[in-house]
């Protein structure tokens, strides 16, 4: 028996690395700090073992299987490699290499999540940080259109609700906690304030609040100079109530609910845009007064803001509210990421060709165009006519046409033992699972890499391995 301490788990974004692991006989018997992803995760590791390599649904040698794959690509006339979030640094910049040899358009599984996010950090730029930096310090959390508790379960213990900070000795009593959201979630019955917004008016519901923490704050008395009497009243403050009188104006104004003007989008950002004005509800108008309160704030935003025809405007809106409020205090937003090294898939991409997802190479150099170059678009077209996919983890969420042409054209998948292609592929390579059979390094939600080691001993090979061989035989 051994047991493995500091264990990284890439089952979700939060890629927590303090798990305690007991191999016993070739076989994980226990992962202490798992969660409900992990745990069914790690033993599952115990139950599969299919062949090593498959031509056609039928088990074949290896070298056959090389010979096979090798002339898909290399006789495609546009290859798309897609994928890329359950490898690791090694692995995808192997893709990256393959895609540019032949003049590929490689895609990661963003442009089915967070994609909207990144085209708009493109435009208005973006105040963020660590999760340990937001661990620290901040007194204001809020998650919109995210739930923790079920997609990331331990995001809350470690990261953001629950633990104590450097500057947050009281844990979870020095925060308070919001979601906003189109329905009570899981983690709204744990938040100090649930804010329900249906997703169609995300964006109108942000700028609202843009306006609502813009409201001037009431003026500060002056300053007292030399040869002025300490019993002068200030003249902008609030002359005292006479008695049996009436109380003057003091200076304040009721909050008024803003009358937007009509959406220029036809459509609206999310489907099924409801018909302006937007009136803030009494629990919009309390998150912005804990807003205008706190001293530090993190905005954690998940898949309810990047769904929709114009998601990108209603993140750039998020970003711009989180830039904004920078000037009274820190404020910072981070995206929830799903798959385990999504966010190091991106950050590859960016490295070896300066652009994070949707590049396009058949010139010869980089081209990047979000909904020309993302996969599940181009599927959708009916362009591509072969496809590699690096995990297949994201293949269920293309829409149907995708899907359809996906059926129609070669496949060749290289995924975990137990993982179910939803299309049928005309060669399947197994491949090791990183942080069980191999290590490697997997990038954080928050683009910290974190070191992944070895559990169990396999024979099956890494994907960087069955990549660089491809890339050695398609010449």
């Amino acid at each position: 028996m051994q047991t493995f301490t500091s264990v990284g788990c890439t089952v979700c974004g939060c890629v927590c690395d303090d798990l305690t692991v007991t191999v016993d006989q070739g076989r994980v018997t226990e992962a202490r700090g798992a969660c409900q992803l992990a745990e069914p995760w790690f033993r599952a590791q115990n139950n599969t073992s299919p062949p090593a390599v498959v031509i056609d649904g039928q088990p074949a040698e290896p070298g056959a299987a090389f010979d096979r794959a090798a002339e898909i690509l290399r006789t495609a006339r546009y290859p798309l490699i897609y994928g890329l979030s359950r490898s690791t640094t090694e692995g995808q910049r192997a893709a990256t290499a393959l895609a540019d040899r032949i003049g590929a358009t490689i895609d990661t599984t963003a442009s089915t999540g967070h994609a909207p996010s990144i085209v708009a950090l493109q435009q208005v730029g973006e105040s963020t940080c660590t999760l340990g930096e937001g661990k620290n310090r901040a007194d204001l959390v809020v998650f919109w259109g995210s739930d923790p508790v079920v997609t990331h379960p331990r995001h809350m213990e470690r990261y953001s609700a629950d633990p104590v900070g450097r500057w947050l000795p009281n844990g979870r009593a020095d925060r308070f906690v919001v979601v906003v959201d189109e329905e009570e979630t899981e983690t709204a019955k744990r938040a100090d304030l649930f804010v329900q917004v249906p997703n169609a008016r995300n964006w109108d519901a942000l700028w609202t609040l843009r306006m609502l923490v813009r409201q001037p704050p009431p003026p500060a008395p002056l300053p007292k100079g030399k040869g002025e009497k300490q019993n002068q009243p200030n003249p902008l403050t609030p002359f005292p109530k006479k008695e049996g009188g009436t109380e003057p104006n003091t200076q304040t104004t009721e909050l008024q609910a803003p009358v937007l003007s009509p959406s220029p989008f036809r459509g609206g950002v999310g489907e099924g845009l409801q018909p302006h004005p937007f009136t803030p509800s009494p629990a919009l108008t309390q998150l912005a007064a804990r807003i205008t309160s706190a001293r530090c704030g993190m905005f954690f935003f998940g898949s309810g803001l990047t769904r929709g025809k114009l998601a990108h405007r209603t993140v750039e809106a998020l970003l711009q509210l989180v830039s904004e409020l920078n000037d009274r205090g820190r404020f910072y937003a981070r995206r929830m990421r799903r798959f385990g090294d999504v966010a190091g898939a991106d950050s590859v991409l960016a490295w070896q060709t300066g652009y994070p997802f949707g590049v396009n190479l058949s010139r010869g150099y980089p081209r990047y165009n979000p909904g020309e170059f993302t996969g599940p678009n181009i599927l959708a077209r009916g362009e591509a006519d072969a496809v590699l996919l690096v995990g297949s983890e994201t293949v269920a969420d293309f829409p149907p046409a995708a899907l359809e042409h996906l059926r129609k054209i070669p496949v060749i998948a290289l995924d975990s033992p137990g993982a179910e292609v939803p299309v049928p592929a005309a060669v399947r390579f197994t491949t090791a699972v990183y942080g069980i059979h191999r290590p490697g390094t997997a990038y954080r939600m928050d683009e910290v890499p974190i070191p992944l080691r070895v559990l169990l001993p396999t024979d099956y090979p890494s994907d960087a391995d069955v990549l660089n061989e491809l890339l050695k035989r398609v010449g």
